[in-house]
């Protein structure tokens, strides 16, 4: 029996623009699309005719009011025909009453599909933003001023990499820099990761690019405070803080009792503002609220391909039917933005370290309301809306927050494939745990940082810095390393300027409670004043750190020695070349 006419779903087809603004034209009804249609080939046709250039179309959802319609989503890039104009969803929003009833009925139902509309034009295995090759990178940013070429050129960390890098993934001997009384042990890998790079050059460009507008970005680039304050004094304003507390148009953060005596910046935004978004991702929300005000986010959005393949690794796992456990930092903006993302395909809960693995282990080896009870009031806030560890721990995969140590994560995989195999069997437990076994979602540039401190690490020293910001997560994992070491001789410092003299250090001691509960500079012993013995020193820095702040390190250690004991950077630079 065939289905009448009037009793099938007309078609909604939702047409939005680079800037995430939607396709409407007055229609005696008010505002809708112009592909509100009948059937599938009539919206196509008319999409045609008014955007010859346009993304496949993708159905999202189905509405029911005032008459059952199928919403389709497209994305189109060309000048839009006389009588259809583009409007931001708050403007829409704004202009509630005089839209058509199906229309008000599709944007009330658009919000768990928002953040996905800046990547209509991407295909689920493309990355918003791939690592470019060496020939298609911005370096001229790095040469821009003598501001930049100090922060960011050094001939010396240049010739290591030259030197030891054979491969961009694979950790090699550290490089030995011979300046007399002073040798440095420099790993093959150190510094800026290319998710790093790109952010960056992305973040100058936007700005060299827009010099008439506004350039925000939503919230710290990266860790380091050298970087950020680079940007800021080129005109870069930052949204919120790290944590998500906004700024206001004064520059501070908004009070956290609500009492809002100003304006914040999220409030004053246009679709006329630049806004990036940086290497960490950002969470679904903060990109809707983007989106509702019309501004552009897929060009400008800086997201480091590796955060985003762990985005990927938890979309399988979820439509594998696994529980998504994300072994990271609650509060790192990188966590943030994993955990929402993945919220999109399955449950998610977020453990810290092996111990807080144990608490779940201890409940899914042998469950009972009381343990059920006591896991989610300690994980609240750190898991999904409903969620069910009856139903929810039973299959399970582990992502991670890309800038942890790799065996944390691997031993956490692990122990969680033997708590398995202990309550199912050798032969079916391990499939309650996603990806056989595999560490896919761990960070390359990271672990190759970690894999090369390793091999500096087996040299005799004398003493090892690293730097880095003291929020860096990926930084403090490189000190914690030196730290097993060395002992009291390995120091986490942000510059040059934390060493005061050949005698004192001023180290950042974490808090005895863990890294994420703040810290201290504390004034500790290097060497003796008058003993001028040869010294061999490790440097190494964090994914966030410029090469300049290592050369301006080695620079100051070697002040500290009679000039005539050591050797120039000239010297050093041609015995690097020879070698």
């Amino acid at each position: 029996m065939s289905v009448s006419s009037s009793a099938r779903p007309t078609i909604l087809l939702l047409a939005f623009n680079s800037s995430n603004q939607l396709a409407v034209t007055s229609t005696l009804e008010g505002l809708n699309t112009p592909f509100a249609t009948a059937t599938e080939e009539s919206a196509q046709s008319a999409l045609q005719n008014c955007f010859p250039s346009h993304t496949a179309t993708i159905e999202y959802f189905q509405v029911a009011y005032p008459k059952p319609a199928r919403v389709f989503f497209v994305q189109v890039s060309s000048t839009p025909p006389t009588g259809v104009e583009f409007h931001s969803l708050a403007g829409l929003a704004a202009e509630h009453k005089h839209l058509s009833p199906q229309l008000t009925a599709a944007l009330d139902s658009i919000e768990p599909f928002l953040a996905e509309i800046p990547y209509l034009h991407l295909s689920e295995n493309d990355y918003i933003y791939k690592f470019r090759v060496e020939k298609n990178r911005s370096r001229a940013i790095y040469q821009q001023d003598e501001a930049a070429q100090s922060l960011y050129q050094s001939k010396l960390c240049e010739a290591i990499k030259a030197l030891s890098r054979t491969n961009e993934r694979s950790a090699a001997k550290p490089a030995v820099l011979n300046f007399g009384l002073v040798q440095y042990i420099i790993p093959s890998h150190f510094g800026f990761c290319l998710g790093v790079k790109n952010a960056i050059e992305r973040a100058y460009k936007s700005l060299a690019e827009n010099p008439h507008r506004r350039v925000f970005m939503l919230s710290e680039l990266i860790h380091n405070s050298f970087v950020n304050e680079d940007l800021l004094r080129r005109g870069l304003r930052y949204l919120q803080t790290g944590g998500g507390i906004p700024f206001t148009v004064s520059g501070r953060p908004e009070k956290k009792n609500g009492d809002k005596t100003e304006a914040s910046l999220w409030d004053t935004l246009t679709s006329e503002d630049v806004v990036i978004i940086p290497a960490f991702g950002a969470t679904d929300g903060d990109k809707r609220r983007l989106i509702r005000k019309g501004i552009c986010i897929a060009k400008h959005d800086a997201t480091c391909m590796l955060v985003e393949k762990v985005w990927k690794a938890a979309r399988v796992f979820g439509r594998q039917g696994f529980t998504i456990i994300i072994h990271g930092k609650s509060e790192h903006e990188e966590t943030k933005a994993t955990f929402s993302n993945a919220c999109r395909y399955a449950p998610c809960l977020i453990i810290r370290n092996i111990d807080e693995a144990r608490l779940l282990g201890g409940y899914i080896a042998s469950p009972s309301e009381e343990k059920c009870a006591a896991m989610l009031q300690y994980f609240v806030g750190l898991y999904t809306a409903n969620f069910d560890p009856v139903r929810h721990l039973e299959h399970i995969a582990i992502v991670n927050q890309t800038t942890l140590l790799m065996n944390e994560t691997a031993a956490i995989i692990d122990y969680f494939k033997s708590v398995f195999v202990d309550k199912y069997g050798l032969e079916a437990g391990p499939s309650h745990v996603g990806g056989s076994g595999k560490k896919n979602t761990l960070c390359y540039a990271t672990q190759v940082n970690q894999d090369s401190l390793h091999w500096a690490l087996a040299e005799p020293l004398d003493a090892a810095f690293t730097i880095g910001a003291k929020n860096s997560s990926n930084t403090y994992q490189l000190y914690r390393l030196c730290k097993q070491k060395l002992g009291d001789k390995a120091f986490f410092i942000q510059s040059e300027a934390n060493i005061r003299s050949r005698c004192e250090v001023e180290n950042y001691v974490l808090s005895a409670a863990g890294h994420d509960n703040g810290g201290h500079l504390e004034v500790c012993p290097l060497w003796p004043a008058h003993n001028l013995s040869p010294r061999r020193v490790l440097i190494t820095s964090g994914a966030s750190c410029p090469d300049g702040l290592i050369q301006a390190v080695i620079s100051r250690i070697n002040s500290f020695f009679p000039a005539e004991a050591i050797r120039s950077i000239d010297q050093v630079l041609q015995e690097v070349a020879a070698a």
